[in-house]
């Protein structure tokens, strides 16, 4: 009696859900559409999906990184904002937050994610922008791979490195001072690997979307970039040097607005968003690090690396460690 209790609760519990599933589906429809700011790149499939699979049109406005909060905040004050959804670093919606862009919305599809992924009421992350060791191999042996950061201050890579400006890149900048976070066990240990990889004389780019090209054409033979390239420079002869500490990474979320014009197709993009349908094709088709459960993007070894989201460091620690990175890697 007691078992057929439970599932009839269960039964009953499924169909509610459905029936306001299917109500928020029938208001995001009479709607008409969902406006989608982001920084990230590459989602038309999923845009495309979407409108297929829910009949609602999904509208993607791209805003790199570094324009995305004073293009937003400039628009929300005008009283122009028509974003219904917004994405992008973590920090970048604290600080949406904090102006009061951002209402709460807790999408059921994120149920199974992790607890430390639901930031509150406001914030869901999905995903984590990771770093690595990225190589061209077919002029690295095996033998050479690195097997710990460390090995990347070996003399023998020495005009053979490229990496994002670390006097001026933020992400860059976060990165180095996560390792001393969360890799290296000591103060000291640290600041040996990076006079060590600044003795190697790397080549600096303007951020990590330039990276893989040299590592690509062989003018570099190793860089400091992300495993996602991968998947979108294949068939480049790139892997990732598996080591054996973790990898590094900005955790990216995702959050309604607070004056989404439309409100109930924003719920519904964020539910269809954070599916594991569309974390798939973020995984498989962009490289993406998802944090939906199960999902990996297909890089060989990945389902099996630690990959840990790092803070995001505050704009006076940047300037302070831009400088003693610009120091110490020499930079001009």
């Amino acid at each position: 009696m007691k078992k057929l209790l439970v599932a009839f609760i269960m039964l009953f519990a499924a169909a509610c859900a459905h029936a306001q599933d299917k109500a928020l589906l029938d208001k995001a429809r009479s709607e008409g559409r969902a406006a989608f700011y982001a920084n990230i790149t590459a989602v038309e499939p999923i845009i495309k999906a979407f409108t297929a699979d829910t009949g609602v049109k999904a509208e993607y406005t791209r805003i790199s990184t570094t324009k995305f909060v004073a293009t937003a905040i400039t628009e929300f004050e005008a009283g122009k904002f028509m974003a219904d959804v917004v994405q992008g670093p973590l920090p970048i919606l604290e600080l949406l937050k904090a102006k009061g862009m951002l209402a709460p919305y807790r999408s059921p599809a994120a149920a199974g994610y992790p607890q430390w992924t639901k930031k509150d009421d406001h914030i869901q992350l999905f995903g984590i922008e990771y770093v690595a060791l990225i190589y061209n191999k077919e002029l690295v042996k095996k033998a050479d791979v690195p097997k710990r950061y460390e090995d990347l201050t070996h003399p023998k890579w020495k005009d053979k490195i490229v990496m994002p400006n670390p006097a001026n890149h933020a992400t860059t900048i976060g990165w180095l001072i996560g390792l001393k976070e969360h890799v290296f066990k000591s103060e000291a240990e640290w600041m040996k690997f990076v006079k060590g990889l600044a003795a190697n004389k790397p080549m600096f780019v303007a951020s990590l979307g330039p990276t893989p090209a040299p590592i690509e054409s062989g003018e570099k033979w190793i860089g400091i970039s992300m495993p996602k390239y991968i998947i979108t420079k294949a068939p480049a002869p790139l892997d990732w040097a598996r080591v054996t500490q973790p990898l590094l990474g900005t955790p990216r979320a995702i959050a309604v607005t607070s004056k989404a014009p439309h409100p109930n197709a924003a719920k519904v993009f964020i539910d269809y968003w954070l599916s594991k349908k569309a974390m798939g094709m973020l995984a498989k088709d962009v490289g993406e690090y998802v944090l939906a459960p199960g999902v990996f993007p297909p890089i060989d070894g990945m389902n099996k690396a630690k990959v840990i989201a790092i803070r995001e460091l505050s704009d006076d620690e940047t300037k302070k460690w831009g400088g003693e990175f610009k120091k110490i890697f020499d930079v001009k």
